[in-house]
């Protein structure tokens, strides 16, 4: 897998139990084909180091998926997983249907514009939460901007021309 191509999948929360059963909280739209049996993730542990892992049995619990690895044996193993990311192909993702749904890579590093073409930065993540996702966007005056990724706020997202354009209300970018 090339570094270019990888997007997060997945964070190893925590082990469970004592044969090397992993909780992780998923970070993709399509974990049944992501984890399942045979599939492999990239794990980037803490320490920045990385390792290919083997998905040998996956299944929910408490809002959770519960992963077993084949290169994990047991809790030990487990525990020095704690935090890690689990990295996926961008190339194993199924194309988007809907013009209007894109995938989390596909808006990182777009420049974000206003109408007028006035650059305020570039998008650096987008960040899921309970009340929707957000476009962190690396303001051009070095701060940080949240923008809430809304169609009244970004109504236009130009992929294939690099940029996303802001209709802030005010206040929102000052």
């Amino acid at each position: 897998m090339e570094a270019a191509n990888l997007v997060v999948v997945g964070r190893i929360a925590k082990a469970h139990g004592i044969t090397g059963e992993l909780a992780v909280d998923v970070r993709t739209d399509s974990p049944e084909r992501r984890f399942a049996l045979g599939a492999t993730v990239l794990a980037r542990l803490r320490d920045k180091t990385e390792r290919t892992l083997t998905v040998a049995a996956a299944r929910e619990h408490s809002g959770r998926l519960l992963l077993r690895f084949g290169e994990v044996p047991d809790r030990t193993a487990a525990e020095g997983l704690r935090g890690a990311l689990l990295l996926g192909d961008t190339a194993d993702l199924p194309p988007i249907d809907d013009p209007d749904e894109f995938y989390d890579h596909e808006l990182e590093g777009l420049a974000a514009e206003l109408g007028d073409g006035t650059r305020v930065g570039t998008v650096r993540e987008v960040s899921h939460g309970a009340a929707g996702e957000m476009l962190v966007i690396d303001r051009a005056d070095g701060g940080e901007l949240l923008v809430p990724f809304v169609q009244a706020l970004v109504p236009v997202v130009d992929v294939p021309g690099g940029r996303v354009v802001l209709d802030p209300p005010e206040g929102l970018i000052e």
